[in-house]
């Protein structure tokens, strides 16, 4: 098999949530149980940090990641989803993996695949902790794909174990209520493994703090221990406000890291990961600028906590108009996502506008779909085939002083990415 083929294998054959939504979901962690088995427990012969959470957690790791390169360790990534590249789910400081290691990897196991009747998600799992042990990193960042309980990651029994917040996300799958879902996440806290929340929350934290005793865990709260007020500090890389708690939330996590391990991070190693993160482990679409005269960004906001954290970024910002670029995929609740944008943009009180346009995978909700639900709100937009089109057409229009903001979907991001 060719690289593409193994890809166009993996796409077609398992089911990838991130792709067809709620039909890919598997409420079971016993088939990567028996993956693991099958590979030789792979998952038990490197160190790891295991990060859950509803926002940051992708943030958080990258973070930890580049902190942990920066001290000298060969340090593993597994992140989802991916934008661009598959591979960009399985790093290594900061280089994915390569082809021809996905193309074998499949290959040798495909057989073992079609009869546990794997996931995609599992998969790439299975993929990214075999070649983490192959590799011998000396620790591996896992962030958790949904959930934390069931999710496929969660076969691994980590250093430290790290929860960044809880927001109502996924609650088809987790739970309708917050306490829910933090009951959800709060499974991959493991006995006697410190664990780091991100965020006080008067609904969850009775939820971690019974798991943590349950499993005499550990357990301490970063916002307790550190407020970031000034990004800036520690980051240029990577602007968001919302990067405020992460970054608090890693900051803990090194202290307790250093206190519970054998790892050495000096002050200048952390501050450095911090200020080289971009750099180091090549995250993208956090605020990430992608054009200049008009200012244009790409900003993966999309789930409530995460819009918020955006608006109170785009606040901040000198510009003379906003054209917004919005696609959605057809499991959010599109109608309430863009009439609490379009209060708050009007907030603003500034001139904005809106351009619609559909994520390039099977979940993309239809323009037209999304159009006709923002006019029933009162909410005029314009219809594009692709984001690259709309794109291209605000920044026609646009002053040089404007805001071109891309967002919705992390898939129309990576669209404009691509």
């Amino acid at each position: 098999m060719t690289y593409q083929e193994t890809i166009d294998f993996m796409f077609s054959q398992l089911p990838m949530y991130h792709r067809i939504g709620a039909a890919a979901y598997k409420a079971d962690i016993q088939p990567t149980v028996d993956m693991m088995a099958a590979l030789g427990n792979p998952e038990k012969r490197f160190r790891s940090i295991h990060v859950a959470g509803t926002n940051g957690k992708g943030s958080v790791s990258h973070f930890l990641a580049s902190i942990l390169q920066e001290a000298g360790y060969k340090v593993g990534l597994y992140t989802s989803p991916h934008l661009v590249d598959f591979r960009e789910r399985i790093r290594i400081n900061g280089d994915m993996i390569p082809e021809q290691a996905v193309t074998d990897f499949v290959e040798s196991h495909r057989l073992m695949f079609n009869d546990l009747g794997l996931s995609f998600f599992e998969m790439t799992v299975g993929l990214a902790f075999d070649y983490f042990a192959r590799e011998k990193v000396d620790i591996a960042v896992v962030e958790v794909g949904m959930g934390g309980r069931l999710d496929s990651t969660n076969v691994i029994t980590p250093l430290l174990s790290i929860i960044t917040n809880i927001g109502l996300d996924h609650t088809q799958f987790l739970g309708d209520t917050l306490e829910k879902i933090a009951g959800e996440k709060a499974g991959i806290i493991k006995d006697g493994v410190p664990v780091v929340i991100g965020e006080t929350q008067p609904e969850t934290t009775p939820v971690f703090l019974a798991a943590a005793a349950a499993n005499h865990a550990p357990i301490t709260f970063a916002d307790q221990h550190y407020v970031v007020d000034d990004i800036s500090r520690y980051t240029e890389e990577l602007t968001g406000e919302y990067q405020k708690h992460n970054i608090a939330t890693v900051l803990e996590a090194v202290e307790v890291l250093k206190k519970t391990s054998d790892f050495s991070i000096q002050t200048s190693d952390l501050q450095r990961g911090l200020a080289r993160v971009v750099t180091n482990t090549h995250l993208h679409g956090r605020w990430q600028t992608i054009g200049e005269a008009p200012l244009t960004i790409c900003e993966t906001a999309h789930n409530a906590p995460g819009i918020d954290s955006m608006l109170g970024k785009l606040a901040t910002m000198p510009f003379r108009s906003l054209h917004v670029i919005y696609g959605c995929v057809n499991d959010k609740d599109y109608s309430k996502i863009l009439s609490h944008l379009h209060t708050e943009f009007t907030r603003l009180g500034k001139p904005f506008d809106w351009r619609f346009s559909q994520p390039s995978v099977p979940r993309g909700l239809p323009v037209a779909d999304l159009q006709a639900a923002a006019a029933t709100l009162g909410i005029e937009g314009e219809v594009y085939a692709n984001v690259k089109d709309a794109i291209a057409a605000a920044r026609s229009v646009a002053d040089p002083a404007d805001l071109v903001l891309v967002t919705g979907s992390i898939f129309l991001v990576a669209d404009a990415l691509a």
